[in-house]
């Protein structure tokens, strides 16, 4: 078998095993787990600024290195932004005092 086509075959795997356990998540648990993802992310983006230094001169590298940091803060930023609008979900409104004169 190729490296292709076995880079393949575990690509397709884990696409199904991560479809299969994301769909059994309950709904109230989605955003806290795309919380834990944003850790998950933070480590692409510094494979993906590794994998750029290390690159030098090979242009399909850099390439590659560039695409991925972008995915990946596209990612980190995104769930900051759904995390972020969870948690004032959640928080308590401030109570406005009304001034009787």
């Amino acid at each position: 078998m190729s490296f292709l086509s076995e880079a393949f075959w575990v690509l397709l795997l884990g696409s199904l095993l991560g479809f299969e356990l994301i769909g059994k998540v309950p709904p109230t648990l989605h955003t806290p787990l795309m919380s834990g993802a944003n850790a998950i992310s933070g480590i692409t983006v510094l494979a993906a600024l590794t994998l750029i230094i290390k690159a030098g001169d090979n242009l399909p590298l850099l390439l590659m290195g560039s695409v991925s940091l972008g995915f990946a803060l596209f990612n980190v930023i995104g769930g900051f932004l759904v995390t972020d609008r969870m948690l004032a979900m959640f928080s308590r409104k401030t109570s406005r005092r009304k001034d009787f004169r």
